[in-house]
């Protein structure tokens, strides 16, 4: 994917409003092609919404396609619901859902609007009590394989030289439970491959997505025990994070895009290729070649996840051993259990572990 230009992710962030941000040319119209609606989180949140909104606005200006974001009032598949309705009345054709907190108000929008498209990223419709299921053509359901990011970054942090490390994520949700199961089995290979043990991670869930002063105080316990190096894993959470890192000398890995300019303890990210992802469907969407029906689980072997090597703070791990690690995944050389292996739901205890010792703490 193309770069996108900052100063124009600058110029549109700029002029945001309440109900949402438009960009691109209208002729003259009030009419909006392509829509994002946000979910709990803002449009510059330097995570989901803006990876999703980035590869939305980047299609748009390159093609001078008229574009907007809704933010809906509350967290409520209703809000969701109106936020679409606005959308649709619009214009829009092609509508970005980020999260699995969209599934049931797609589930009914799928319905109500077969003429237009909806990308769902992490998440199918269901109808909010995952009783019933059902893609119409008009959904691209998009996955990420979140075990794989979360092995690079734990991979790398034991290739960079860290023995103690941690993994705070937000809520025990099915994306945030693959990034840390997955860092944990990274940790674990690369330390056999180095023939070293006695590495150590803690491992909690803080219950929520939000920056608290709780949140901080236990990752400064964290680093001030000696914890090198903290996966934040929770939108919001990460700031609370970094906060403790800044006080402490601590490291941080961020999630979902590249978080190195949010603090200079981001050592990398475990990267979703959420603008990308975007990007591809709404150039298939023009291209007359939508993935509707289809439910795709976006891994290394299509660019799906990735650390940001570029930005990244590595002093020891290089980008041959990168790309090294990175071809197995792709050669799907590298097997990992996540939380789920087919219908059986799999816990943190059962990841086969020998060099790493891992405390699960309240």
């Amino acid at each position: 994917m193309k770069k996108l230009l900052s100063l124009m992710l600058v110029m549109v962030l700029g002029i945001s409003v309440l109900t949402g941000c438009s960009g691109g040319s209208d002729s003259g119209s009030n009419t909006y092609e392509l829509a994002l609606i946000t979910d709990v989180g803002t449009i510059d949140d330097k995570s989901f919404n803006q990876g999703a909104w980035e590869g939305l606005v980047e299609y748009a200006t390159e093609n001078d396609i008229t574009h907007k974001y809704y933010q809906p009032s509350e967290k409520t598949t209703d809000a969701y619901l109106s936020s679409i309705d606005l959308a649709v009345k619009a214009g829009a054709k092609v509508i970005v859902t980020p999260g699995y907190l969209f599934e049931p108000a797609v589930f009914k929008a799928q319905d109500t609007y077969p003429d237009v498209k909806f990308i769902l990223l992490d998440g199918t419709p269901q109808d909010g009590t995952y009783t019933e299921f059902k893609l119409n053509d008009n959904v691209y359901s998009v996955f990420y394989a979140e075990e794989q990011a979360g092995f690079l970054a734990g991979y790398a942090a034991v290739k960079e030289g860290d023995t103690k490390l941690g993994f705070m994520g937000g809520m025990a949700v099915p994306a945030v439970v693959r990034f840390g199961y997955g860092f944990v089995q990274g940790a674990e290979y690369a330390a056999k491959e180095m023939g070293i043990t006695g590495l150590e991670v803690k491992y909690n869930y803080t219950g929520d997505f939000k920056a608290t002063p709780e949140v901080q105080s236990k990752a400064a316990s964290w680093y001030q025990g000696g914890t090198e190096v903290i996966f934040a894993c929770g939108g919001a959470v990460g700031n609370s994070v970094m906060a403790a890192a800044e006080a402490s000398d601590g490291k941080v890995i961020g999630v979902d895009v590249d978080q190195s300019p949010e603090s200079a303890t981001v050592i990398t990210s475990a990267m979703k290729m959420l603008g990308q992802s975007v990007y591809d469907a709404i150039a298939a969407y023009y291209g007359d070649s939508f993935p509707g029906g289809v439910s795709a689980t976006l891994g290394a072997d299509v660019d799906g996840v990735g650390l940001p090597m570029e930005t990244s703070k590595f002093e020891v791990f290089t980008q041959a051993d990168y790309d090294a690690i990175y071809a197995k995944l792709v050669a799907g050389e590298i097997s990992m259990m996540k939380d789920k292996d087919g219908e059986k739901e799999v816990k943190l205890s059962d990841i086969p572990v020998s060099a790493v010792k891992v405390e699960e703490i309240a």
